[in-house]
């Protein structure tokens, strides 16, 4: 089966196909065909697209909008110029998977889209108003691009995350808040903290319910997730992608009286202070340099600027602190799991977030991290750690084709 994964941003359109089915699931199978990346749409957009095997286009061309997106890669795919094994016509794709950031408390996982799943993302665009627009402009144009033959599948980067206790999700404001506006902590990178939780449970050969981890999706947007017992039980991000861990762009956890000083001390509107914590806080902020991760350690390997060290210090000992909460919440762990940009290839920082924390059976090998970078998977702690340390690439694209397929099939989701 051929599923197409989406990523819909306000003017960008991510895809993959990824040809996959229950027995390919079972035996980790599933291929990924082709994928790409179409940006700028709405002038002149720019277009890559790289078959597993043979010819990548890298162009550009006026596209209007997310359904002349989709047409062009469908167009593209289907010619003999890609030469794509198993696809040659728009009849080859047989499901299309989307992702979709904030599926507020109605979904708790992944399911089939209809009239009444549109109706519930528009009304949660208030929870996500940057992302839900932009998801469900991708899901009109699937439907429109596909016609109603082809079955459209929503998975929602919040649904990992609703088997948190409330004890953890809510925030301590008056409760009638979360009555009126559901305010409270949904997170984020559900996807891939879900991804990891399963990989993680084939490399060791357990049932889902054994699965006792701290996974960290380390990247421009980064987050920790505590599971229990193969369950999101508390996740860093919260009501939105700010709060949490220092990241990129983000500040993470701040003094909410913060924002009351500065609009006062600056004359700032919100709008200013929250899009300053949102874009030019965290990596950037701190080291007036670069959001980038590898910069910074270069900066700091060759010129040793005090702020780049400064920022990459910061960011180190903010996972240390959510390590050592999720550690006394959970009764201990059995594994910690580095996944994202930072937390797959950048060796120094899984150190640094490590180091010094033997007492509590945190052991990792600097020879094994030193060999895990670039998209390679396994076990960087010592063979005495009590806890183990995995480095484990994330692939939240097959998650979104895996559901689909079940979800076409009628088979039960994981």
């Amino acid at each position: 089966m051929n599923i197409l994964v989406i990523n819909c941003g306000s003017s960008s359109l991510k895809f993959q196909i990824i040809d996959t089915d229950l027995e390919k699931i079972e035996k980790y199978e599933d291929r990924c065909l082709v994928k790409g990346l179409i940006e700028r749409i709405g002038s002149q957009a720019l277009i890559t697209i790289k078959p597993e095997n043979g010819y990548a286009l890298k162009t550009s061309a006026p596209i209007r909008d997310h359904k002349a997106a989709i047409s062009y890669i469908i167009n593209w795919i289907t010619s003999d110029e890609a030469n794509i094994p198993g696809i040659k016509s728009i009849s080859d794709i047989h499901a299309v998977g989307h992702r979709t950031v904030h599926g507020g408390e109605t979904f708790h996982h992944s399911v089939r889209i209809d009239n009444e799943v549109i109706k519930s993302l528009e009304d949660n665009i208030d929870l996500a108003p940057l992302h839900n627009p932009a998801n469900i402009r991708g899901i009109k144009a699937a439907k429109e691009v596909f016609g109603p033959s082809v079955t459209q599948v929503a998975i929602f980067d919040t649904s990992f995350h609703q088997t948190m206790p409330e004890e953890n999700y809510l925030y301590p404001i008056p409760y009638q808040y979360y009555r009126r506006y559901k305010i409270r902590k949904y997170g984020f990178h559900g996807t891939s903290h879900r991804f990891v939780a399963y990989r993680y449970r084939k490399l060791e050969n357990l049932k889902k319910e054994e699965v006792n981890i701290i996974t960290m999706h380390l990247g421009n947007g980064a987050s920790c997730c505590a599971i229990k017992n193969g369950k999101s039980v508390d996740t860093s991000m919260g009501f939105t992608p700010l709060e949490g861990l220092m990241m990129g762009t983000r500040s993470g956890d701040i003094d909410p009286s913060i924002v009351e000083f500065l609009a006062h001390k600056e004359q700032s509107t919100l709008d200013e202070i929250f899009n300053m914590l949102n874009k030019r806080s965290g990596l950037l902020g701190i080291s007036g340099l670069t959001h980038d991760m590898r910069d910074l350690l270069e900066e700091e390997a060759e010129h040793q600027d005090r702020r780049a060290i400064l920022a990459i210090k910061m960011f180190s000992n903010r996972i240390k602190k959510y390590i050592g909460a999720y550690l006394t919440q959970m009764n201990g762990c059995d594994a910690i799991c580095f996944t994202g940009g930072i937390g797959e290839n950048a060796a120094e920082i899984r150190r640094r977030v490590c180091e010094n924390m033997e007492w509590l059976g945190i052991c990792i090998d600097n020879e094994k991290n030193e060999k895990l970078v670039g998209g390679k998977e396994g076990l960087i702690s010592k063979d005495d750690s009590k806890i183990k340390i995995y480095v484990i690439p994330t692939n939240e694209e097959l998650i979104i084709a895996r559901d689909t397929c079940r979800i076409v099939l009628n088979a039960p989701l994981p």
